[in-house]
Parts: structure tokens; sequence; C-alpha cells
């Protein structure tokens, strides 16, 4: 099976996965990486396509994720480079130790929990991402207290693979997401 469109890609990740927030995380990484796809030059539907699926084993195993999701994309055929890149976003966790060899990977690595972070700071402050301020979110980086489950130097690893400072990635994130409600 070819890379899906977005709108089956779409369809795929309302089977899979149910919970609302889920659903939001996995547009707001989709958005992002569509986004870097563009800065980069990059195909912008596997970068979107990537980033919406990278998570859709997380209900259903959430204790073997990604390793369900990564059977099925090499089931229905879908690029290396997806494939690498949902592996590489899961370094640290359930064993895997795969490190970010592509832009792609990379980007998802840096974007997947920066991501929540986002979400949680816009729970405690109702604005529109593309309205947040990266020096607000650079300070609720820093406090580990704040959204204490976001895996910080995951995200620094991201960037440093992508080659982009942490600050200049927030402020991608915060211009890439104002399309977002």
């Amino acid at each position: 099976m070819p890379l899906p469109t977005k709108a089956a890609a779409t369809d795929l990740l309302h089977q899979h996965v149910k919970d609302d927030y889920q659903r939001l995380h996995a547009s707001m990484v989709a958005t992002a990486l569509e986004g870097y796809a563009g800065q980069f030059g990059e195909d912008p539907l596997l970068w979107h396509v990537t980033g919406l699926l990278h998570d859709l084993d997380f209900e259903a195993h959430p204790d073997a994720h990604p390793g369900p999701s990564l059977q099925w994309f090499k089931d229905w055929a879908y690029p290396d480079e997806l494939i690498h890149a949902v592996e590489a976003h899961a370094y640290g966790y359930h064993g895997y130790t795969t490190l970010p060899q592509s832009r792609l990977a990379a980007a998802l690595v840096a974007t997947d929990e920066l991501c929540g972070l986002f979400y949680a700071y816009r729970k405690m402050n109702p604005v529109r991402y593309g309205e947040m301020k990266a020096g607000s979110i650079r300070k609720k980086f820093k406090d580990h207290t704040f959204a204490a489950k976001i895996d910080r130097p995951l995200i620094q690893l991201g960037c440093d693979k992508l080659g982009i400072p942490l600050d200049d990635h927030i402020a991608n994130l915060i211009r890439f997401l104002a399309s977002l409600p």
C-alpha cells in the first residue's frame, strides 16, 4: 500500500485513536512536521502522515508502543523513512535505541514532546497556539515541575539532530501551529 492521502490517514487515525487529546496531539505534530517539510523542501505529505500516525498504537498498546505500529507500517509497505522516524521517536523507551538518522526523524523527535508542552501551556493560558510567546514557552521548558512528564532531553536531542536551536524550534512551532484552532 502506498503512503495514504491525508484523508485516508485521518480515517486510519480515527479507527485506532478515540481519545480527543491524542487526536489533537497527532494533528499538532502533523501540522508542525508539514511546516518543517515546507521549510526544508521535503515531501509535505510524507511528513504530515508521519506526524499524524506516529502514535497510532499508543491507546491500545501503551507498553509496547510503537512496536505494533512499526509492524503495521511494514505490512502496509509504508516508506522506510516514516518507519524509521516512528521508531526513533521512541528512543529511550521500551528498549528502543534507534537514534534519529533522517531529517524527518529528527523533526519528529524534536516536535512530539514539545507539542505536549504547548498543549499543557495552553490549558493554563487559553491563547491560540499562534499567539503564544516563545519566551513564555522557553520558561516552561526550563521549569521541570511544569508538565513534568515531558521528556525535555529528548526534545533537545531532536533539535540537535535537526540542527536547530531550541529557541528557534519553539518559534517555528508557534508559527506552524498558528493555523490550528
